[in-house]
């Protein structure tokens, strides 16, 4: 049965952020993508029969402000601790995907008492020697559209979803906002790999085995600089598992928070 979210702004830090919520039980925390995070989405749905499932978007994205204080990914980790202090938010699974990994990643090496495990989902952040990941920054609507998904289909239907003025002019917001966070340099803050080691939590990476935006080896990165880690890599997958394998996305996630309970 589907879950109706609830739609509600939350006032943290000085800044108006627009936050959906559905399901019961324990919190988990997603953290969205370049992409932003205006709908419910299916694997929203299927998580919030297990979870309450909180997804706010970042500042600077979507129904969001913009707060003076946001200059770079730092800002927004320390955002999210004020955040889930604000909702009064414990034993927090935390679940980012992309740009919203981060996020999560940057989140938790600056405290993770808030957290009862991590989830990233082919999240940037970092960089390997020798292996570059794709410039989002080059691509035309069209070529991020095909490069997301393994399954063309996918892009075709992202393509052709009729867009109003509003959603044009949110998806340009998204634009600025990501380009002023990521920009330089370019998807990664080349201090996070020295600091991942802090992180002790329950920590599960997944990565779809066709991401073009960033390549599977960046999985196996992740998972050498975070003790005790797991790398789950979906088959016939592109850079958005929870979008484009939506029932191995779930069950991944839901029998990873189980089995660390």
């Amino acid at each position: 049965m589907a879950v109706e979210p609830h739609h509600s702004f939350e006032q943290v830090a000085a800044c108006r952020v627009s936050v959906l919520r559905g399901g019961a039980g324990q919190p988990l925390l997603f953290l969205h993508g370049a992409g932003g995070a205006g709908r419910w989405l299916p694997f929203m749905d299927l998580l919030a029969e297990k979870f309450e499932v909180i997804v706010p978007e970042h500042p600077g994205f979507g129904l969001s402000d913009t707060p003076p204080w946001l200059d770079n990914i730092g800002d927004v980790a320390y955002f999210y601790l004020d955040f889930i202090e604000a909702l009064k938010l414990k034993d927090v699974h935390l679940v980012g995907s992309s740009l919203g990994g981060w996020i999560a990643s940057e989140t938790a090496i600056r405290d993770q008492h808030p957290f009862r495990t991590l989830t990233l989902v082919a999240p940037a952040g970092i960089r390997v020697n020798g292996t570059p990941t794709a410039d989002i920054f080059l691509w035309s609507r069209e070529e991020l559209a095909r490069n997301l998904f393994h399954n063309g289909n996918l892009a075709e239907a992202m393509l052709n979803a009729p867009m109003s003025e509003e959603e044009q002019n949110i998806q340009l917001r998204n634009s600025i906002t990501m380009a002023k966070l990521a920009w330089q340099p370019r998807m990664n803050n080349p201090d996070l790999k020295k600091w991942l080691h802090r992180i002790h939590l329950p920590t599960l990476i997944i990565w779809g085995d066709s991401d073009r935006l960033i390549p599977p080896s960046y999985g196996r990165a992740f998972q050498s600089l975070i003790p005790g880690s797991r790398l789950e890599v979906i088959p016939v997958c592109g850079h958005l598992p929870h979008m484009e394998r939506t029932s191995e996305f779930v069950t991944a996630v839901a029998s990873f928070i189980g089995a660390a309970r």
